[in-house]
């Protein structure tokens, strides 16, 4: 069994609530040295079988019209997830 994993970022013009949140809570935590965070979505394709060029075809085009709103979010990510075949 393969596994696809697609991660998708806001733009970098489109602000990110969720990461300002983070980037300033985690001084208060005592973690220092980070300058921003930008919260994203991971998602993770279960296939029956191995990851294929086609199969990932699949997943490119799964992740622009359905996972990924093309408006505010770019997808940076569509790849075998080498973990899941070993």
């Amino acid at each position: 069994m393969g596994r696809v994993v697609v991660e998708v970022m806001p733009k970098p013009e489109i602000l990110d609530p969720q990461g300002k949140a983070v980037a300033r809570a985690l001084p208060r935590l005592g973690i220092d040295g980070f300058v921003g965070v930008r919260q994203g979505k991971r998602f993770e394709l279960e296939v029956d079988g191995p990851v294929t060029e086609q199969v990932l075809a699949a997943a490119a085009q799964a992740a622009t019209t359905l996972l990924s709103n093309p408006v505010i979010e770019d997808v940076v990510r569509v790849a075998a997830d080498e973990a899941a075949q070993q």
